[in-house]
Order: C-alpha cells, then sequence, then structure tokens
C-alpha cells in the first residue's frame, strides 16, 4: 500500500510543490552545519582574513552541491522514508515533488554549484566537492546503506570532507590539517548517527537497512558509540598537540569530549532517553568544535 500511494503521489503536478519542499530536499541544517565546518577549515588555512569573495563563493558552491547530493538520496531513499516516521513527510516520499522534478532540480543545483568552484575558487575544491557528491549521493545512498552494518563508517568518510573544501578553497592544496579536521569529523559521524539508529531500531529494521542495532544488537552498539567516543576525545586534541590551535581550544574540546563520554556512559547503563539525547548532544558538540577551534584561531591571530 505504501509503494501504490507514493506512485500515486508521484504524479502530483509540480504547480503542488512549493520552495519549502525544494528547500527540504537539500537537507538544510545539514547543509549548515557543513557551512560552519567548511568555513572553519578556510580560516584555519590561513593566518590572515579570508577574502569575502571566496568567503562566499566557496559556500555558495558548496552548499548548492551539498544540497545536490541530498536531493539524490531523497530520491533513492523515498520508498524507504515512506515506512519511517522520522522521515515520511519527506517531499519525495509524499509525492510534493515529482521524482523527476527532483531529479532536473538536483541536476542543476549540483552544476551551479560545480560552475561556482570550478570557476570562482579553484578547481581541487570542485573536483573534491564532485568526490563527495558522487560518495554520498550515489555509493553510500544506493549501496552502502543497504550493503553492510558499517555504511555509516565507511560512508561517513564523504560526509567529513566540508572542513578541507574550506582548506583547499584558499590554499589550492591538501594539507595535513586539512585532513586532521576531516578526521575529526570522521571519528565523529559513527557514535553521532548509531545513536540515531538505536533510537529508530524497529524503524530501521522494519525496512531492512542493517544498522549496527539491528545487526549486532544494542549492547554491542552501545559499545562501539562508546569507544568511538574516547577515540574522538583523542583525535580532538591533536591539533594542539601539534601546534595547530592552543589552549583555548584544547579546554574546550576537553570539556566537549568529558560531556560527550558521559552521554555515551548514560547510553550504556541504558537511561530513559540517551540514545536520542546522545544524538543531540552530538550535533552540538560538533558545532561548538568548530566555533571553538575558530575563536582560538582568531585570537592567536590578534595575540602575535
Amino acid at each position: 500500500m505504501p509503494s501504490q500511494d507514493l506512485q500515486a503521489n508521484s504524479a502530483n503536478d509540480l504547480s503542488a510543490s512549493s520552495w519549502r519542499d525544494y528547500l527540504e530536499l537539500c537537507k538544510p541544517r545539514v547543509v549548515l552545519l557543513m557551512l560552519l565546518c567548511a568555513t572553519v577549515g578556510m580560516f584555519l588555512a590561513t593566518d590572515s582574513f579570508v577574502a569575502f569573495d571566496l568567503l562566499l563563493f566557496t559556500n555558495l558552491g558548496i552548499a548548492l552541491v551539498a544540497g545536490s547530493a541530498a536531493s539524490v538520496n531523497h530520491i533513492i531513499d523515498a520508498q524507504i522514508d515512506i515506512n519511517m516516521a522520522r522521515t515520511a513527510q519527506r517531499p519525495i516520499a509524499q509525492g510534493r515533488v515529482s521524482v523527476k522534478s527532483g531529479i532536473l532540480f538536483s541536476a542543476v543545483t549540483g552544476i551551479a554549484g560545480m560552475s561556482i568552484l570550478a570557476l570562482l575558487v579553484n578547481p581541487l575544491t570542485a573536483w573534491l566537492n564532485l568526490g563527495s557528491w558522487i560518495g554520498y549521493g550515489i555509493i553510500y545512498s544506493a549501496y552502502l546503506k543497504r550493503a553492510t552494518p558499517q555504511n555509516i563508517v565507511i560512508g561517513g568518510l564523504f560526509g567529513a570532507a566540508p572542513p578541507l573544501f574550506g582548506w583547499t578553497a584558499v590554499t589550492n592544496q591538501i594539507d595535513a590539517g586539512g585532513v586532521l579536521l576531516v578526521m575529526i569529523i570522521f571519528t565523529w559521524t559513527p557514535p553521532h548517527f548509531w545513536a540515531l539508529a538505536l533510537d529508530r531500531k524497529e524503524e530501521y529494521a522494519k525496512v531492512n537497512i542493517p544498522m549496527l542495532p539491528v545487526t549486532h544488537g544494542e549492547r554491542i552498539t552501545k559499545y562501539y558509540i562508546l569507544g568511538y567516543t574516547l577515540l574522538l576525545a583523542g583525535v580532538t586534541v591533536i591539533p594542539f598537540m601539534i601546534g595547530m590551535s592552543g589552549v583555548i581550544y584544547l579546554l574546550s574540546a576537553l570539556a566537549l569530549g568529558f560531556v560527550f563520554i558521559v552521554w555515551s556512559i548514560r547510553l550504556l547503563l541504558d537511561h530513559d532517553g540517551a540514545a536520542i539525547k546522545t544524538f543531540r548532544y552530538s550535533i552540538f558538540y560538533l558545532m561548538m568544535l568548530f566555533i571553538c577551534l575558530l575563536i582560538d584561531h582568531v585570537y592567536l591571530a590578534y595575540s602575535i
């Protein structure tokens, strides 16, 4: 029945769609977090201020390409989304945007974003964004998500790249500093998403998506979350250890990491609602970690 409803809804006239539906296709909250990380990557790549036009075009290009990849994810996952409470109201799943219109929207935004990056930023940043688009939009969405319980670990690399995009936009080369920022997000992604998967375990099982809680059970997943959170706490002090950041960042990273570990332990001890609360804290954690990186960098730049 959901499949028949989806096909019927997909035949709706394009006029039934609103700009909000197309904005939702882009997963704007996810993209905003990506842009924050990309912006921090830009500022950390240089000791001077980033030119406004470079900041504008880089973020615009990244946002368009990321929105395009998110739209592809909506299209590929439509049959799954309609059967999950968290995603059932998405535009493609409900037929407010047809598959054909979604493909066209993804193509236009993707080409526009790539053009801006290639022509107004640099080709390296454009190629890296294309790789991320293919990785998330096609490899993860169409294959990895359905193929292995390690889907979010492998696929997380594609979503971890925004700070490197910002770094290469400024330097036009891949450096250790940019890669380190990628590794922070790469390590953060599994505990972030597995916490959500724990909260939505029954829904993932219903649609046959092999998330770790479904295939290995809740207890094993909770140990994985704690393990990755401890690893993340270690990775996040590396910027200070190599002189990339200062004491402001170090103290912030330690405090934020400590709270993340506490939430992981609460999750392991089966506190009520700990899964979704851990997921929500993980978003706050990443946002604040990168803001503190930026504050620390600006402080060091002015104090020298």
